[in-house]
């Protein structure tokens, strides 16, 4: 069964850092475009960023300059890194392959003083 695997949510102090980190099977982290996207308490999911196998980048506009989406293509491992840290980034954030509909089960991200 393919499984995306996400790590490093956490609570941090407003103006932090987190990085983030999403597993998945070689067989589709090559070929795919993968998204990180968030959903706070009350709202609907939303995409925070997205990231092509030619690397090309992709961001909300609530988090450029803020955010940064990578990959490593030898771990078959995506990362958020996550500077300056406002708690309306407060949500459970989910890494996401479109063309297949898959989901990552959640880290939690809490930005708090």
């Amino acid at each position: 069964q393919v499984q995306l695997v996400e790590s490093g949510g956490g609570l941090v102090q407003p103006g932090g850092s987190l990085r983030l980190s999403c597993a998945a099977p070689g067989s589709i982290f090559s070929i795919y475009t993968m998204a990180w996207y968030r959903q706070a308490p009350g709202r609907q999911r939303e995409l925070v960023a997205s990231i092509r196998s030619s690397g090309s980048t992709n961001y909300a506009d609530s988090v450029k300059g803020r955010f940064t989406i990578s990959r490593d293509n030898a771990k078959n491992t995506m990362f958020l890194q996550m500077n300056s840290l406002k708690p309306e980034d407060t949500a459970a954030y989910y890494c996401y392959v479109q063309a297949i509909n898959l989901w990552g089960q959640g880290t939690q991200v809490t930005v708090s003083s």
